[in-house]
């Protein structure tokens, strides 16, 4: 099965690769996946929705590796939790609280094991990496895991309103679900309607439209939306 990262490491420093190489200390033959690692800098909230909508498209058996930690070293736990089929590794801080809340059938336990040396900066590589791995090689240590009722940080598992992501062509995805045609949003002083393709809008016209991973998405046909309605991370979206 399959180690699945999601993390704001970014893919241009040196973490990403200590972690990869932490994974293949332990488990040489399980493949990894690169889901995304310019995931919102410290950004827990919309990063636990968006991991939420990237999960339905992985399989079943994965097991993540979710790590936006801005709390690493302190007092917030480290969990595993089990979520429709899936495994889920990271800190217990609300990264994982999302999926947690929309699963039907769930689980979740306490990384109760510590390696002999864990950086006080670094749990994703000397912590997480490792117990992802064991997991998907199925050879997990005895008592590396114990009991736990559930995650201690929920977040609001509803729509999120809020731009939760933006791409490098300035597409901005939202935090909302399930929209009809009918719905325009308002960023700001603007208000956006409907279009099914890109080509549906004018050419620099900002537009919404469901995107691939069933969110509410803002664009502008060969241009960035981004840039034109001024969005970032955490930009308030709302519905009229």
């Amino acid at each position: 099965m399959p180690v699945v990262l999601f993390t704001d490491f970014g893919a241009a420093d040196l973490y990403l690769g200590q972690v990869k190489a932490a994974i293949a200390a332990r488990a040489p033959r399980i493949t990894v996946l690169d889901a995304l690692h310019a995931a919102p800098n410290f950004g827990i909230e919309p990063a636990a929705h968006l991991l939420a909508a990237l999960v339905p498209h992985y399989a079943r058996d994965s097991v993540f590796l979710a790590v936006i930690d801005p709390g690493v070293g302190g007092r917030r736990d480290a969990i595993v939790i089990e979520a429709d089929g899936r495994r889920f590794v990271g800190p217990d801080n609300g990264l994982l609280s999302v999926i947690w809340q929309r699963s039907r059938r769930r689980r979740c336990r306490r990384i109760a094991w510590r390696p002999a040396r864990l950086s006080d900066s670094f749990h994703g590589r000397d912590l997480f990496a490792p117990v992802a791995a064991a997991l998907a090689a199925k050879r997990l240590p005895r008592g590396w895991l114990a009991a736990k009722r559930a995650p201690e940080v929920l977040l609001d598992a509803g729509d999120f309103p809020c731009v939760i992501y933006v791409d490098h062509y300035g597409n901005a995805m939202t935090g909302m679900r399930d929209l009809p045609e009918s719905a325009r949003l308002r960023v700001g002083r603007h208000k956006l309607s409907y279009a099914r393709t890109f080509e549906a809008a004018r050419p620099g016209k900002p537009f919404w439209y469901p995107n691939c991973i069933g969110l509410a998405e803002i664009a502008a046909n060969r241009a960035s939306a981004a840039r034109k309605l001024r969005l970032r991370i955490g930009s308030p979206v709302a519905r009229v």
